[in-house]
């Protein structure tokens, strides 16, 4: 997938950790491209958008990007082809908020029927990096 030719990130964050968490370290990620956003460009303006899973399962997830691609189109004549959706590491990872989302492969396929492209992950902090390899952190996946 060439990130390139994306003009608009869904930000996909777990609806529980939001519960918490105001999102300030993947605001950063984003912002500064680092993490799993390390791969964007920097010089290139897009339009990003956070949404949660819609809790547990993640099947809420499925009508809110729906109703995104059917609005981008209409609105703005933007394609799904131009949309990325960004799992946060928060469902993709284990971590000090909770372990890995335990419906991440689900969620994945979700977004996968939409026919939006998805990567995983917005912030990778070192210590927690550290943990994980560790064992502290353990992923159920």
């Amino acid at each position: 997938m060439n990130l390139a030719e994306k003009d608009y990130v869904v930000l996909v964050q777990c609806d529980i950790v939001k519960e918490r968490c105001p999102g300030y370290l993947c605001e950063k990620a984003w912002t500064e491209r680092t993490g799993g956003f390390a791969e964007y460009p920097k010089d290139k303006p897009y339009r990003m958008l956070t949404l949660t899973c819609g809790g547990c399962c993640g099947r809420a997830l499925h009508r809110k990007l729906t109703l995104l691609i059917r609005s981008l189109k209409k609105h703005e004549k933007i394609m799904k082809d131009r949309i990325v959706v960004q799992l946060s590491s928060c469902i993709t990872k284990s971590n000090f908020h909770a372990p890995t989302c335990p419906h991440v492969d689900y969620i994945k396929t979700l977004v996968g029927n939409t026919g939006l492209d998805f990567r995983e992950d917005s912030v990778i902090d070192a210590k927690s990096e550290e943990r994980r390899k560790d064992g502290e952190y353990h992923s159920e996946r």
